[in-house]
């Protein structure tokens, strides 16, 4: 009896949830539908309203939240911004009458400065035709200020600030809590700059890390500086001096050293913008997101060519043959790559890469169809935030490799690690293990218990043997000698504009100059192709759906660990570190 009723208490509850999710998918479809059935219609002096304060990558649907006009938990999930169609709105904005200049929001963009630059330039080019460019902000990170410091105008709260004094890096070291856990790491490197191992080895970072680190920093940072202070038409001098002195923090400040043009709340911001578009005090300004602004009709003729330049994205790191959420798996990037060089529209391609790498296996398998792709129709890297180790291994066999000046790449260089939990489980847990073996390594490698000497020297032979596969496959790529790119190598990472200057990319620029050289090299014409992006964007409810999962996986460790939690994550994380891998030191943050 107490069985039957356990059944039909789970049926109860079954039918109640079905029943919940049907509504909420159903709703979300009618909302959707009828949301997607009426094109945007334009009214005069509209102002396109930009809101970079959300996450931004490669490529997003172009769905909307279908629960916002509905409240509940749903109604608030924050939409990703999609690189390609922030840079087509900003065209298309540019060509139409309608819309008489920009509102900028960002205060927190959530993107890498590769990224903010690419956005950035776009927004330098909108200004081109002559509109303006108006931001406000009660607060602007550095990032944010990055982005905001093409505008003509900027206000800054009265009672804000702005975080202005230079990019540091900051690494998390995990050596006192394995210690403490007795859990031993066993690493194997080749390369004086690996330093992906150190947070496991050390309680801080090597010299030779150091060193990478501050000629990298000062470089972006350097980079940075001069774009702002022709921007802002300030000298590099003063900047520095501002960062130096924190003179920005303090909306005055930043008035007086000319990083904004006005202080003032809101209303005075509106004000002024609503001179500038010549609408009177007491009407609203007609403002138009970007996701509705693409639902207009386009100022810019189609173009019907049915010649293509397909650019595959890849986006996140390798984790091997089949991709989670947020990483690159070789088979489905593989899929993409191989219907692009098969399909006789597509006369070349374009590899977005921005990962920091991950899998040694899944690099070199991606690498190898890259060599074949580039024999039918020709191939060109673009990289973004990151195309690091296993990144750069994505790109080194392309016809030609562009980077931002701002881009993080190089890392050429090999490691494993593996963690031996023996003794955790046993002064810890209280758990032993014993074995039986038919050979003298049939349990290896395991984590209940000490490598001996010779699996450590076999294992150390494989990374040795990976490493001069990588280099000599990059020399190879790069036209240089194996001397030469091994100098490079041994996981040192470099700006884009360091690794232009020693040959480990051809071109500064972003993805549509890798895009006009890849048009060049198939002789197409401009105007004479279309240019698609790899793979399709998830729909709304799947971005949903895994948002939902890793928010709950979030709060669960904020709620046990409070602080502590993202310390917590990383430390979870480390059984999918174990093996092989060509990785930078993903866990450092720039800030």
């Amino acid at each position: 009896m107490l069985q039957f009723l356990k059944y039909v208490f789970a049926t109860i509850v079954g039918l109640f949830l079905f029943t919940i999710v049907g509504f909420i998918i159903l709703a979300g479809i009618g909302a959707a539908v009828g949301s997607s059935s009426d094109a945007t219609s334009l009214k005069d002096k509209s102002v396109l309203k930009l809101d970079l304060n959300r996450p931004i990558v490669e490529n997003a649907s172009d769905d909307e939240n279908p629960f916002k006009s509905l409240g509940g938990p749903f109604a608030d999930n924050a939409e990703d911004m999609g690189l390609v169609q922030l840079r087509d709105g900003l065209k298309r904005a540019a060509a139409d009458s309608h819309i008489k200049g920009i509102y900028l929001q960002a205060n927190y963009p959530q993107a890498g400065y590769s990224t903010l630059e690419e956005i950035r330039n776009a927004l330098i080019e909108f200004k081109k035709s002559g509109k303006f460019i108006y931001s406000y902000g009660e607060m602007f990170s550095e990032k944010g200020y990055y982005v905001t410091s093409v505008a003509d105008k900027i206000y800054l709260n009265p009672s804000g600030g702005m975080d202005f004094n230079g990019i540091s890096a900051e690494v998390s070291f995990f050596k006192g809590a394995l210690d403490k856990l007795d859990i031993k790491p066993v690493i194997f490197r080749v390369g004086e700059y690996k330093s992906a191992v150190e947070p496991y080895l050390r309680e801080n970072m090597s010299d030779a890390n150091k060193a990478q680190y501050t000629s990298l920093l000062n470089s972006l940072n350097d980079h940075i500086f001069a774009q702002i202070a022709q921007s802002r038409n300030i000298q590099v001098s003063d900047l520095k001096k501002v960062a130096n002195e924190l003179t920005a923090y303090k909306p005055q400040g930043a008035l007086s050293s000319k990083l904004v043009s006005n202080v003032g709340y809101y209303d005075e911001f509106e004000t002024a913008l609503k001179k500038e578009v010549k609408v009177d005090e007491d009407d609203k300004i007609e403002f138009v997101g970007l996701s509705k602004f693409l639902k207009a009709e386009s100022a810019i003729s189609y173009n019907d060519s049915d010649n293509k330049i397909a650019v595959i994205v890849g986006e996140g790191a390798i984790v091997g043959a089949k991709a989670d959420k947020g990483n690159i798996g070789s088979d489905d990037w593989v899929a993409e790559l191989r219907k692009a060089r098969d399909d006789k529209k597509v006369k070349a391609i374009v590899l977005r890469i921005d990962s920091p790498g991950g899998s040694a296996l899944a690099s070199d398998v991606m690498w190898r169809e890259v060599e074949l792709a580039k024999k039918v129709k020709p191939v060109i890297a673009s990289m973004g935030d990151y195309a690091a180790s296993g990144g750069y291994y994505m790109a080194m066999a392309a016809d030609e490799i562009v980077a931002q000046p701002t881009t993080i790449t190089g890392s050429i260089g090999i490691f494993a690690q593996f963690f031996n939990f023996e003794n955790f489980l046993k002064n810890k847990l209280g758990i032993t293990n014993d074995r039986v073996n038919t050979n003298a390594h049939s349990d290896f490698p395991t984590v209940t218990r000490e490598m001996d000497e010779f699996e450590k020297a076999w294992f150390q032979k494989s990374i040795e043997n990976g490493y001069e596969t990588f280099t000599s496959k990059a020399a190879k790529g790069r036209k240089m000698s194996i001397d030469k790119l091994k100098s490079l190598a041994g996981g040192r990472v470099w700006s884009g504009i360091e690794a232009k200057q020693n040959g480990l990319v051809d071109e500064l620029g972003g993805l549509e100059d890798a895009v006009k050289i890849a048009a060049k090299k198939a002789k197409l014409k401009d105007g004479d192709f279309k240019t698609r992006f790899y793979p399709q964007p998830k729909n709304f409810f799947e971005e949903l759906f895994d948002k939902k999962g890793d928010e709950a996986e979030a709060k669960i460790l904020q709620a046990q660990f409070g602080d502590l939690a993202p310390y917590v994550k990383q430390l979870k994380d480390l059984k999918a570190r174990e093996g092989v891998m060509m990785l930078m030191p993903e866990v450092i943050e720039f800030k």
